[in-house]
């Protein structure tokens, strides 16, 4: 079975065959996945490597919040047919625009790393903020122009809040 994951702004492919991954058509590895008990971490070995990975679903299908090894990243995995009707019916619907950065859960806002007018890249950090004892840093979802931040250090924020708005 083949997925595509867009994560970052970067698009790959992932078959699985098995207990056989590959990446991008590279060489295939030997996967496992195991469940630490009465906790919502998984074991995720490829190889000689182990990754520590807690799952959530977020939001419309396909859609997770990962958090690997410490990190977290906002990822979507379909199989390769949902793909393809997700990827032609965004071409029929044309362009909607910069994706904003919103609150992914309540919390306190830490720290603001651009303003209006600035740059950014895909990925690039754009703010952090507290939630649960957590520090969770904030991505850009693509390139782009930052038309407007709606948010302060230290100002306390509702899930879904709008943080930063892009051109």
């Amino acid at each position: 079975m083949k997925y595509i994951v867009d994560i970052a702004g970067k698009r790959i492919e992932v078959a699985l065959d098995g207990d056989q991954v590959s990446v991008d058509g590279g060489a295939s590895e030997t996967a496992r996945l195991s469940e630490l008990e009465g906790t919502p971490v998984r074991l995720v070995t490829i190889g000689d490597a182990v990754h520590r990975v807690m799952a959530r679903r977020d939001g419309q299908r396909g859609s997770y919040s990962l958090r690997i090894d410490g990190r977290r990243f906002a990822v979507e995995a379909l199989d390769e047919r949902t793909r393809a009707i997700r990827d032609m019916s965004a071409a029929a619907a044309g362009p909607a625009g910069p994706t904003p950065v919103k609150a992914p859960m309540p919390g306190l806002m830490v720290r603001i790393n651009v303003k209006a007018g600035d740059e950014v890249t895909a990925g690039q950090a754009v703010a952090a903020m507290e939630a649960m004892k957590m520090e969770n840093e904030l991505r850009a979802p693509a390139a782009g122009r930052v038309k407007a931040v709606h948010a302060a250090v230290g100002q306390a924020v509702e899930k879904g809040a709008l943080l930063v708005e892009f051109e």
